[in-house]
């Protein structure tokens, strides 16, 4: 318990050493002009990374649930290929694909985000349920259990780690794209930082970027814990 504590304490002064720093090369005076623009672009990039993963998690865990049952394993690899569009081709790509269909705006980022974080998640997913020991299905089978009494109280409370491991990726890489959807006019970080880079104001760059991946690295410490709750509430005898 004390080694946990002391390295939580170690973490968190890393923590306050990198904002203090962040805050020092950026300027108070440039955080504050763009204080109002920080927190509307900020509000946009949340939304599209929240609704994108929202539709990633209805689509992609019933997917990969779905190719883990057995009369579909042999076909699996084929399948997840269909899930790997959104991996395969550039973002930009998919962008500018989305923007012909659904024109300018959050739609066609939002649809992007969410062909790119749909991968992970199906996979991940796949591979948690494959990878149950079978002796905990059979035992459960041999308890007079449903397959989907199997499914719901065996398969996936012990696929938990690997499903969330997934989620922890596609949301990295949804954060960190989702600022390209200033390209196609949709509001989002991005709306600092290339405006930074043409107009070649670094404080601003920085502030953008910085803020982009802050954002990530605390949407994944959100994951964490509630991986972590999960996991505890689902080991706690009844």
């Amino acid at each position: 318990m004390a080694n946990r504590y002391g390295k939580g304490l170690i973490g968190c002064a890393v923590v306050i050493a990198v904002l203090a720093l962040l805050v020092h090369w950026i300027g108070i005076s440039t955080i504050e002009h763009y204080q109002d623009d920080l927190l509307f672009y900020l509000q946009a990039h949340l939304y599209l990374v929240l609704a994108s993963m929202f539709i990633a998690l209805l689509v992609g865990i019933p997917a990969g649930i779905a190719l883990s049952r057995p009369n579909m394993v042999g076909h699996a690899e084929r399948f997840m290929q269909v899930f790997n569009i959104g991996n395969t081709v550039p973002p930009l790509a998919v962008l500018a694909i989305a923007l012909g269909f659904l024109g300018i705006g959050s739609g066609p980022a939002i649809f992007a985000l969410f062909l790119a974080s749909l991968l992970p998640i199906v996979r991940n997913t796949y591979e948690g349920l494959k990878n149950v020991p079978a002796s905990l299905k059979e035992a459960a089978v041999g308890i007079g259990m449903t397959p989907r009494q199997v499914l719901w109280r065996v398969e996936l409370p012990n696929a938990v780690p690997i499903i969330m491991g997934g989620v922890r990726v596609a949301l990295a890489i949804n954060v960190g794209t989702a600022p390209l959807a200033f390209l196609i006019g949709a509001n989002s970080l991005g709306s600092l930082i290339f405006p930074g880079i043409a107009l070649n104001n670094q404080p601003q760059l920085i502030l953008g970027a910085a803020c982009t991946a802050l954002l990530a690295l605390l949407l994944d410490g959100l994951v964490i814990l509630i991986s972590r709750r999960w996991l505890e509430r689902g080991l706690r005898p009844s």
